[in-house]
């Protein structure tokens, strides 16, 4: 067995089922603010469009870099979302489809990452335990940037040395953070690449969650359109990452894309061709419909402002918490340890959250997720606004 498995640590869930395990939660339905799975209905130009390609999709094999269709789809999205100067994303060349960014991911640092050399890649802190994964098993060691109160929960990248950012090949980024929401500003993204060119790293950002946001006026900014801003139009060291899990409410579609420096997807393309991951036709198909429309999304975003405000109105005066950025969690600070909140929260209520240590890594003795805990606002907003019910009567009680 390949020993960089050893060093993989339990996923999330695995420590909130033994932390919760042996309590007898009462006789209450349970609600689970833990997982970020979307509840909202699935458009239904979706499935119609999954139903009229599946005889089709079923009897072909599909390319692993997609359709082209599927690809122009994309480009048109980006550059229209993002503001990109027109014709600067090349569906050829710019753009390839994955499987969920979950899979993209992980594969992209076994593409990346060079082992011929001592690798470093930077992650960070709390973070998407996906990244942890994807540079161990790339050979590569890890260093975590913390995101603390403080910076209102953006990585903390003036913590970083010179030394550390000339070993590193590779800095996985989250915009809107998963599980703050905080969103990195543009100026931000280009000290980073302009750091990416002097060091010759390459940035990956996850903007799965780039489209649940608050302020219509003010939708997220993108790597890509950070690049484009200062003139990077060849967007060279960058590699965004997104998905239609969050976007559209379709998890099981797991459908996304990978988008970017050219030659680093030409790169990836070939990994790929190796890895056998490439999209079911049907699925692409459906994709096509997915991002050539906007009202589902534009309805989704209506559907969350209206929960979060609700929520945190019942909320208010209870916990240590604001609205984020953007993205569906909560962030809140627990008025007792994390770990005795969630187990309390699931004894007392039967309310599931997660503690924000499991999202997190201790480094020179400093988790920066302990004291805090995630609350995903994924289900319907009756059972989001019974849940904040409950932790309001839970915290009352302590």
């Amino acid at each position: 067995m390949n020993p960089d498995l050893a060093k993989l640590q339990p996923y999330p869930f695995e420590r909130l089922n033994a932390l919760v395990s042996g309590t007898m939660p009462p006789d209450k339905p349970p609600i689970a603010l833990s997982i970020g799975e979307p509840k909202h209905a699935t458009p239904a130009l979706i499935g119609a469009a999954l139903q009229q390609h599946l005889a089709a999709g079923l009897a072909t094999y599909p390319v692993t870099r997609g359709m082209a269709a599927l690809r122009e789809a994309i480009c048109d999205w980006l550059t229209r979302r993002f503001k990109l100067p027109p014709g600067s994303l090349d569906p050829e060349r710019h753009t390839l489809p994955v499987s969920g960014t979950r899979e993209a991911l992980f594969a992209f640092a076994q593409a990346v990452v060079d082992r011929a050399r001592p690798a470093l890649v930077l992650s960070p802190n709390p973070f998407y335990q996906i990244y942890e994964g994807a540079a161990l098993l790339a050979g590569a060691r890890l260093r975590f940037i913390p995101c603390p109160r403080d910076k209102a929960y953006l990585p903390d990248f003036d913590s970083v040395s010179a030394e550390t950012w000339r070993d590193c090949q590779l800095l996985y980024l989250c915009s809107p953070g998963n599980p703050t929401g905080a969103v990195i500003p543009q100026h931000t993204l280009q000290q980073l690449i302009t750091l990416a060119d002097r060091y010759d790293f390459v940035i990956a950002s996850d903007e799965c969650y780039s489209e649940i946001y608050f302020d219509e006026g003010k939708p997220p900014v993108g790597l890509l359109q950070a690049a484009a801003a200062m003139g990077n139009t060849d967007f060279r060291r960058c590699v965004v990452f997104h998905s239609l899990s969050k976007r559209s409410n379709a998890p099981g579609l797991r459908s996304g894309f990978v988008a970017g420096d050219a030659q680093l997807l030409a790169g990836f393309l070939r990994y790929r061709t190796y890895h056998g991951c490439a999209l079911p036709v049907q699925h692409q198909h459906a994709s096509i419909a997915a991002w050539r429309d906007e009202e589902h999304v534009h309805e989704n975003r209506r559907l969350y402002r209206e929960k979060f405000t609700a929520v945190l109105d019942v909320l208010d005066g209870c916990l240590d918490v604001t609205q984020p950025d953007a993205g569906f969690y909560l962030w809140p600070r627990t008025p007792i340890s994390d770990e005795e909140f969630a187990r309390g929260l699931y004894a007392r209520q039967h309310v599931t959250v997660l503690p924000g240590r499991y999202l997190s890594r201790d480094v020179d003795g400093f988790n920066p997720g302990a004291g805090h805990v995630r609350m995903a606002l994924v289900a319907e907003t009756t059972e989001c606004v019974e849940a904040a019910h409950r932790i309001r009567q839970f915290v009352q009680s302590l």
